[in-house]
């Protein structure tokens, strides 16, 4: 792996983490075209592969963190002050127990599909057909919600529990988990900018807890002298750097324009990747 890979594949992170365009289809799709074009078989990851894109995960994490740290600070205060007080009536409180829950919904609904999604990354086919999925399911919910009179500010229980549903099944690359869970809060009548808030918000435990608890349970830490240093933390400095860029730019378009723009980018990018690695690339 070098580090002209690892940049693209940064590059490629730090964009679709939080567009709604899934960022693991795309890392899927970039690294198995990379290897058509290096004339390389498709097949299972390497471990040094799978903990790049770990690595560049946790690089699109420190985006989150550094561009929310004021919302993070003020929802962890309101939470240890609601302990106190035994009152969760403030929004910022209520947002730390709907993030609380929505993380245990997402563990209990992703860790089955764990053994499919891995699967999944070497089957190209697949994660087009449900990177289409997502793009009707933009189009869907936009479509739903801009018929709606009133949309809500505030995230409520409901709403976060099918965001939390939503999230668990984005755990299988082609499914966005930022557009399912935007998706889901349209359908429970968000505002776009509400609901793509509440989405990063909500993506925060899941991928730290990622970036710890997977390399100890998949990765041979014996194996980590031997990688690529140099290049993966280039690639996870880019996947941060971009990240940021990206959710500051993104927050402002959804302020004002429609998701169906993605809708188009996902259907294209998901029927392009079906017939190339189903059709172009068969047997490579």
């Amino acid at each position: 792996m070098g580090i002209i890979q690892a940049i693209i594949m940064g590059i490629v992170q730090g964009l679709s983490e939080f567009l709604p365009v899934s960022s693991s289809a795309h890392l899927v799709i970039t690294s198995n075209l990379y290897k058509v074009l290096k004339n390389i078989p498709i097949q299972e990851q390497q471990t040094q592969e799978i903990f790049l894109d770990i690595m560049l995960h946790l690089g699109t994490l420190i985006a989150v963190l550094i561009f929310f740290r004021k919302d993070i600070i003020s929802i962890i205060k309101a939470f240890l002050s609601a302990i106190k007080t035994k009152d969760f009536s403030n929004q910022d409180a209520k947002l730390s127990l709907y993030i609380i829950f929505g993380t245990v919904i997402t563990v209990l609904i992703a860790y089955p599909l764990n053994t499919v999604a891995e699967k999944l990354v070497f089957a190209p086919c697949i994660v087009g057909i449900l990177l289409i999925i997502t793009g009707c399911l933009l189009f869907f919910s936009e479509r739903y919600s801009k018929n709606l009179s009133k949309k809500s500010a505030d995230i409520d229980t409901k709403t976060a529990l099918f965001m939390a549903i939503a999230q668990g099944i984005a755990a299988l690359p082609g499914f966005s988990r930022s557009g399912l869970t935007i998706a889901a809060g349209l359908l429970n009548k968000q505002q776009r900018v509400t609901a793509a808030r509440y989405s990063f918000l909500l993506s925060i435990p899941i991928i730290l807890g990622a970036s710890m608890l997977y390399p100890l349970i998949k990765i041979d830490l014996n194996e980590l002298y031997s990688y690529n240093w140099t290049s993966i933390i280039t690639g996870t400095i880019v996947s941060a750097i971009v990240g940021y860029l990206c959710i500051k730019y993104f927050l402002k378009f959804v302020g004002k324009y429609s998701l169906a723009f993605f809708g188009y980018y996902c259907i294209i990018i998901g029927v392009f990747t079906f017939v190339f690695f189903n059709f172009a690339v068969k047997g490579v």
